[in-house]
């Protein structure tokens, strides 16, 4: 396929890449994105793999604990500028469609759209009311919702509720309550993408044992360390991914599994994390 520059521009806003770098990685592989980021990353060239698939919507993500602590919702709601967000009739709508979805936990968003809120107006007819009178593109993007069994559910929003997280951690006792919480925000601010090191897939294993390899070689490290290093830097990788072996943001001396140990000897339960959601806004 052609190599355009919006393309290249594109990998060099996912990679960092210099602009040569990202050009010579889309001929080498047919203007493939995706294979692109992989050779650039063997190179070294690429900084970061970022995501162009994030649309930059504007929005708010919101979070919420059912009265009984034993169901947790997030929602992502999308608006066309920031400042629409900001403003009382969407914060207001926001909730409405949390409550709605804490209320009724439909299986869809084409599902809670049928349904009603508290006043009786479908959220539909909701929607409709608020773009006409915003005069702004107003979409419910997207929600899950945690139901707690022998576990706490646990939310936390952050940076201007363009951030949410829910987590269910295992535990029957109620001091359990502060421990999850830390937890969310843990998720909230370093981005794991799996509980355990087991839910890392094989495939993503071998993909990153690949590339590290690579890199190793391209530092012109002897074949007999190659794989030595690929190993090392792999641990790096579960370090940064896996959220029991994440450093905690309260302590770094700690890892997220030593938290739950301790936890689990203090309260005299077994503390464990069960699941979790992160919403980005704009994902």
């Amino acid at each position: 396929m052609a190599i355009t520059s919006e393309i290249v521009k594109t990998l060099r806003q996912k990679t960092g890449a210099g602009m040569m770098d990202c050009k010579r990685a889309l001929e080498a592989t047919n203007g493939d994105m995706e294979k692109a980021i992989e050779y650039l990353r063997k190179k070294g060239a690429a900084t970061a793999e970022k995501r162009a698939d994030r649309v930059a919507n504007q929005g708010i993500v919101v979070t919420k604990i059912a009265n009984d602590g034993k169901l947790g919702v997030i929602v992502e709601i999308n608006s066309e500028t920031d400042f629409v967000a900001r403003s009382q009739d969407f914060i207001q709508f926001a909730n409405e469609v949390t409550s709605t979805v804490e209320r009724k936990s439909p299986s869809s968003v084409d599902q809670l759209l049928t349904l009603p809120f508290s006043d009786g107006r479908k959220v539909a007819d909701g929607l409709s009311d608020l773009v006409g009178k915003i005069g702004e593109k107003i979409a419910i993007k997207r929600f899950d919702i945690i139901s707690a069994s022998g576990s706490v559910v646990e939310s936390y929003t952050h940076m201007g509720s363009k951030i949410g997280v829910l987590v269910e951690v295992a535990a029957t006792s109620p001091g359990a309550k502060p421990v999850a919480r830390d937890i969310a925000m843990q998720i909230a601010a370093m981005n794991p993408t799996v509980v355990s090191r087991e839910q890392v897939g094989k495939n993503v294993i071998d993909r990153e044992l690949d590339i590290y390899r690579q890199q190793a070689k391209n530092e012109g490290k002897p074949d007999q360390v190659v794989d030595r290093i690929a190993t090392g830097r792999l641990e790096k990788y579960f370090q940064e991914v896996v959220l029991l072996e994440q450093s905690f943001i309260k302590d770094a001396s700690k890892t997220i599994n030593d938290v739950l140990h301790e936890a689990s000897s203090t309260l005299n339960d077994t503390i464990a994390i069960r699941q979790f959601k992160r919403y980005q806004l704009g994902e």
